[in-house]
C-alpha cells in the first residue's frame, strides 16, 4: 500500500512538472542556446534540475503559504524580474543588430567563450528572477504536493526532479545536435532575435502583473 502510494505521489510530481516545463521558456532557452555553443552545458542542466527541486521542495513545504501571507515579497520579485527581462531582451537585440559579418562572428564565437560565473551568473537571474517560475513550482507545484500525505509528499518531489533532469538533459541533446545549423552566423541572429522578442514579451507581461499588485 505505501509503495503503491508512493509511486502515485512520483508519478504526480513528473507529470504535473514536465507538462509546465516544456515550453520555449526563458530559461530553456538559455539552456539551448549554451547547448548549442557548447559552454558549461552540464553545469546549466545541473542547476535547472536543482533549483526546480529545490523550488518544488520548498512549496510543498510551506513557501506557498508564506507568499501569499506576504504579496509584498511577490511584488518585489516580479518587479525584478521584469527588470531583468527587459535587460536581457534589449541586449540580445542589441547583439542581433550589431552582429558582425560571417567570419568574424563565427571567430568570435569560437575565441571567446563566456566563464563559468558569468554563465551561470545570467542563468540564476533568468531562474530566479522570474515570478512565473515560483508561480510554478512554489505556488501551483508547492500546492499540489502538499495534498501528499507523509513521505509521499518527497516521492512527489523527486518525480518532479526526474522530469526536469529528463526534460533538460534532452534539451541540451537537442542543442548539441543542432550545432551544424548554427555553423551559420545567420542562425544566430535569429537565435538572438527570437530570444530578445521573447524576452521583452515576458517582461511585459510580467510587468503587466504588477499593476494587479498595487
Amino acid at each position: 500500500m505505501l509503495s503503491s502510494e508512493f509511486s502515485s505521489a512520483w508519478l504526480a510530481g513528473f507529470t504535473v512538472c514536465i507538462s509546465l516545463i516544456v515550453s520555449i521558456g526563458a530559461q530553456n532557452l538559455y539552456v539551448l542556446r549554451q547547448a548549442v555553443q557548447g559552454e558549461h552545458v552540464r553545469a546549466c542542466v545541473t542547476w535547472c534540475v536543482l533549483s526546480d527541486a529545490i523550488l518544488v521542495a520548498v512549496g510543498v513545504a510551506g513557501m506557498s503559504q508564506m507568499m501569499a501571507r506576504y504579496p509584498g515579497l511577490a511584488y518585489y520579485l516580479t518587479l525584478g524580474g521584469a527588470i531583468f527581462l527587459l535587460a536581457y531582451g534589449l541586449f540580445a537585440l542589441r547583439r542581433m543588430w550589431l552582429a558582425p559579418d560571417a567570419a568574424m562572428h563565427a571567430e568570435k564565437r569560437v575565441l571567446a567563450p563566456r566563464s563559468l560565473m558569468s554563465v551561470m551568473a545570467a542563468l540564476a537571474a533568468i531562474t530566479l528572477l522570474n515570478p512565473h517560475v515560483y508561480l510554478d513550482t512554489v505556488l501551483l507545484m508547492g500546492s499540489i504536493g502538499a495534498q501528499q500525505q507523509g513521505v509521499s509528499r518527497w516521492s512527489y518531489v523527486m518525480g518532479a526532479a526526474c522530469a526536469s533532469l529528463s526534460w533538460f538533459v534532452l534539451l541540451a541533446f537537442a542543442g548539441q545536435r543542432m550545432k551544424g545549423i548554427f555553423a551559420n552566423p545567420k542562425a544566430w541572429r535569429v537565435m538572438d532575435g527570437l530570444t530578445g522578442v521573447m524576452m521583452l514579451t515576458l517582461a511585459w507581461w510580467v510587468a503587466s502583473g504588477l499593476t494587479q499588485m498595487d
